[in-house]
């Protein structure tokens, strides 16, 4: 009469513990979650004061957020979660323009241009840039263009 109640009871205890607890032998992979868009410091360094709406919105692509009690003001957010580690990193990127359209300043977090490994000083993230500084001319070396690619090359041997 003993084994039958503890062969029962030994039954719902495996079933309970079955239930509770899972092995993390093999972990399973997680994917890296990116939301919003991607600012590089090229993208920010070609920003010029005096750039129209359109240059910009080429230039760093359609903002998430453009506020209808700020038309002049446009955000750039960019959130990213590590799979593997759950850490956040998020940035907030905002371009101002003046009436005219016209880009004046831009705010937000900020990568300087070069980073050193002698530079460990904590600086603040968010940074304002004054673009008045900046020449309005583009007298700023661009890069030589690239080279034509095969289907140019193709067309304009055809005369088109």
């Amino acid at each position: 009469m003993n084994f039958p109640r503890f062969a029962t009871s030994l039954i719902v205890l495996c079933l309970l513990s079955a239930c509770s607890w899972v092995p993390r032998i093999v972990n399973e992979y997680r994917i890296d979650v990116q939301q919003g868009n991607v600012l590089t410091q090229e993208m920010v360094s070609q920003l010029r004061p005096g750039l129209s709406m359109d240059q910009v919105r080429f230039i760093l692509g359609t903002p998430v957020l453009v506020d209808m009690f700020h038309a002049n003001r446009w955000d750039y957010f960019f959130w990213l979660k590590k799979g593997n580690t759950g850490v956040v990193e998020s940035r907030l990127f905002s371009v101002f323009f003046d009436a005219e359209g016209k880009l004046v300043r831009v705010a937000g977090d900020v990568t300087p241009a070069q980073q050193t490994d002698t530079a460990t000083v904590a600086q603040p993230r968010n940074r304002e840039i004054d673009l008045s500084s900046l020449p309005t001319d583009g007298s700023v070396a661009m890069p030589p263009p690239d080279e034509q690619g095969f289907f140019s090359k193709m067309l304009e041997s055809v005369g088109l």
